[in-house]
């Protein structure tokens, strides 16, 4: 039900259209690293002097019009040369549903491509974010066939899936983030007991850990994180193939932490106005998610909104049962 009630929230459009109109006021600058280029080169650049990478995602998805497509296309462009002016140790990360996949197939790959020969000619790699099922296949395809010319380019494996083992041993030798899943799926092709995607997840990681290029691992939980460091250490796994990834705004401390220790870690760091989706998803994927940040994120005004936007979906809900 917790996980059913923030996705609701993320597509709430009241809710939306008042985080894009006060997201600075609503505590969107701990979560989100910018609203725009500048400002998120500077958060880049800051997270790199404590010896953290970064991987940009410019906010959006699910774009229905094709000059909308285009306008991302171009920002994402921009954020490339950013970070080959700047000299910041960054790569993209890039939604196929926001490039156009949802519109027509070819047009996408069209404009990934351009963005993956961009990044290419600077040495900046580029990972393919995974969306819901129904967009899941198209957007293997569009990996299989652009890495047919380039090998900057890796994709994401999302633990709740059944098929996630089968796409992990397909792409053993892509650069792969895993992670478990942050949307809701049917019980027909995901996991939904949450201790049976745990398992899975640690399954894949471990898999990967031994058999793959390089393994992202993407996680908040402790737990997790003291187990791989274990199953490195007990396997002889240098710490040039894998990383841990943890969301720009959550956790910062052991952040800090684990590129103290010596582990490569990489922060997600979204940017942009269209902040708000992203952040009910990441506590819909967990909702533990909530209290690692809400002393930072939640003013009294978040709360109110949050409050207005809960009960208009709860009203939604018992309206259908009607």
């Amino acid at each position: 039900m917790l996980k059913d009630f923030f996705i609701g929230l993320s597509q709430n459009q009241f809710l939306n259209n008042a985080a894009k109109k006060y997201g600075l006021q609503m505590g969107a600058q701990n979560v989100v690293a910018g609203t725009n280029i500048a400002e998120t080169i500077e958060s880049i650049k800051e997270l790199n002097k404590h010896g953290i990478s970064c991987t940009v995602d410019n906010l959006g998805e699910f774009v229905f019009e094709k000059e909308e497509a285009i306008t991302a296309k171009e920002q994402i462009l921009a954020v490339i040369e950013a970070i080959h002016e700047n000299e910041v140790d960054a790569h993209i990360s890039l939604k196929p549903s926001q490039l156009g996949l949802d519109i027509d197939y070819d047009f996408c790959k069209e404009n990934i491509e351009e963005i993956v020969a961009a990044a290419n000619e600077y040495g900046i790699f580029v990972n393919f974010d995974m969306e819901d099922h129904a967009r899941l296949q198209p957007s293997f395809n569009l990996l299989d066939e652009l890495s047919a010319k380039y090998d900057n380019i890796g994709t994401v494996i999302q633990a709740y899936f059944f098929r996630a083992e089968e796409d992990l041993y397909k792409h053993k030798d892509y650069r792969l983030r895993i992670v478990k899943g942050a949307y809701k799926e049917p019980a027909e092709v995901a996991y939904q007991d949450k201790q049976d995607i745990d398992k899975n997840y640690i399954k894949l990681i471990e898999w990967h850990l031994l058999n793959g290029k390089f393994t992202s691992i993407a996680t908040h939980d402790h737990n997790v994180i003291n187990h791989v460091k274990q199953f490195v250490k007990d396997n002889n796994i240098p710490n040039d193939k894998f990383e841990f990834q943890m969301l720009y705004g959550f956790r910062k401390d052991m952040q800090l932490d684990l590129a103290k220790e010596g582990y490569n870690f990489c922060t997600y760091v979204p940017f942009g106005q269209d902040w708000y989706g992203y952040f009910m998803r990441r506590l819909a994927e967990r909702p533990q998610n909530m209290n690692l940040v809400v002393k930072q994120v939640f003013t009294k005004k978040t709360n109110t909104m949050i409050g207005l936007a809960a009960g208009a979906f709860l009203l939604g809900r018992l309206t259908k049962k009607k």
